[in-house]
């Protein structure tokens, strides 16, 4: 009972689909996710994923609390923690950045950065010549970067305010961490400047390397325990043109498996 009662301090379900908000789902499954990384006693053993009847959203059954993610985040990951694998993270970032610059035309401008985690965006960006801002929730990374000189807050996207306005906001693998993404991409809206680009990353279950990673039961996301949504890239989309964003373009992720990079406009 004690770990019933736990478990029900650490998440709250879903009444409805967090997107549309449909109250009809489809059961898709249910996946063990002891293994995961962040697991320790008290947490759930297994994940419940549900489909969205009415616009075919995936996410899991319940979302985590403050307790609950909490919890998560006590868990060091080493990989997304700053100096990990700097070379290789450097070019890679150095495509995102090219691409966006190329799509505005200047390399100039503020440059917001949310959960920047190894911050290999958030330099890149800087060396560039960009005004770089970073967000983040684990200690480890927000003193990692500040060691280095810079600009960096402990702080949600949602909690966040800044009266001057960015140019470019990256939320790479965020979105679906947030429990109720339209929130995420409505403080987005207020954040960027007119016709600013958001950049969005994160796993495509609309590509063949989903399908593929399914069929042989190696999807690493089915089991992602701080993962709320699986998102197709036009489920995506819709998303972005729902809270005022025009997409503008689409690459496949270096560093994600079956992941997507989709760039979008402020309307």
């Amino acid at each position: 009972m004690e770990v019933l009662r736990q478990a029900e301090t650490l998440r709250v379900a879903y009444e409805t689909c967090p997107l549309c908000e449909g109250r009809s789902f489809v059961p898709l499954g249910e996946t063990a996710c002891k293994a995961h990384r962040a697991w320790t006693e008290g947490l759930p053993e297994k994940l419940t994923w549900l489909g969205c009847k009415a616009c075919g959203h995936v996410f899991t059954d319940a979302y985590w609390t403050d307790e609950g993610l909490a919890r998560l985040l006590a868990t060091p990951h080493g990989h997304q923690t700053p100096g990990h694998d700097v070379e290789a993270a450097r070019s890679a970032s150095a495509v995102v950045v090219e691409r966006i610059a190329n799509l505005r035309g200047s390399l100039a401008g503020r440059w917001l950065d949310v959960g920047f985690g190894d911050g290999s965006l958030l330099t890149t960006a800087d060396e560039f010549g960009y005004e770089t801002v970073g967000l983040d929730l684990r200690e480890v990374c927000v003193r990692g970067m500040r060691g280095f000189g810079y600009a960096v807050e402990k702080q949600s996207l949602l909690e966040f305010h800044d009266a001057r306005g960015f140019d470019v906001i990256s939320l790479c693998d965020v979105l679906e961490h947030m429990p109720f993404p339209k929130q995420a991409l409505h403080q987005v809206k207020r954040l960027i400047a007119p016709h600013g680009l958001v950049l969005v990353t994160c796993p495509n279950v609309d590509c063949f390397a989903w399908k593929w990673l399914d069929e042989r039961g190696q999807n690493p996301y089915w089991a992602e325990l701080e993962h709320h949504h699986n998102f197709g890239r036009a489920r995506l989309y819709e998303l972005l043109s729902e809270c005022g964003f025009e997409p503008v373009s689409y690459a496949a992720s270096r560093r994600l498996h079956a992941g997507m990079e989709v760039i979008a406009r402020r309307r």
